[in-house]
């Protein structure tokens, strides 16, 4: 099963690439267009990096989203929690099942930012959307750069969960699925720039071109 995972992944990195690519060049685009509407969202992203280099990594906070993380994927696939522990630098859960998903969840849903969606969304059904737009796009790049930077921390001193699959796999399921969870993001955040139906459809032509000059090379 290991070496099917690995063939799998092999297979899979033209296109992770090309979708990494491609979302890319879409915010690059946006960001070299982007008028000072959108600054709060940069603001949110530096302001972020800053106070983890400044002051310090806010470990407790990602270990729980983390943790919670698992826990909630673990519910969605039909399991049972029988233990949730969360330290300073570390922490657990036990559920009665377990699967890909469950596993890696942490690594590509960044839960603080859905959950500043989520409350942005529900904001819009008692007040007008516009006049918070500016705040959520400041806590939206804080999450992001959160999400990323600790990520990123944790997984260079080394993971478990990653081992469960392999390390190979895990790093291209995890870098596939947080393309397709930023494109979503990105789209929900500046949903007059960014068209997600355009960005997915741009992708696939993308990846069905690289493809097809792949398969031309091999029987060149």
């Amino acid at each position: 099963m290991k070496t099917l995972r690995n063939i799998i992944a092999v297979i899979s990195i033209p296109a992770i690439l090309v979708s990494a690519w491609t979302l890319a060049s879409v915010f690059l685009r946006f960001t070299a267009s982007a008028n000072t509407q959108y600054m709060p969202f940069w603001i949110g992203v530096l302001c972020y990096c800053l106070f983890q280099v400044i002051m310090y990594k806010p470990m407790r906070a990602y270990v729980f989203g983390h943790e919670l993380t698992h826990a909630i994927a673990g519910i969605l696939s039909g399991a049972k929690i029988k233990k949730f522990k969360v330290r300073k630098n570390s922490g657990s859960v036990v559920l009665n099942k377990d699967n890909i998903w469950i596993t890696l969840s942490p690594y590509f849903i960044p839960l603080y930012s859905f959950l500043v969606v989520s409350v942005y969304l529900l904001v819009g059904y008692f007040a007008p959307l516009e006049k918070f737009y500016s705040l959520f796009l400041f806590f939206l790049g804080w999450t992001i750069s959160f999400h990323i930077a600790l990520t990123i921390y944790i997984v260079r001193i080394g993971q478990s969960d990653l081992r469960v699959y392999g390390n190979f796999f895990s790093f291209a399921f995890i870098i596939a699925v947080n393309v397709i969870v930023f494109n979503i993001l990105l789209a929900a955040a500046f949903p007059n720039e960014i068209n997600l139906g355009s960005v997915i459809s741009q992708t696939f032509q993308n990846i069905v071109s690289v493809y097809e000059r792949l398969f031309d090379f091999v029987n060149f």
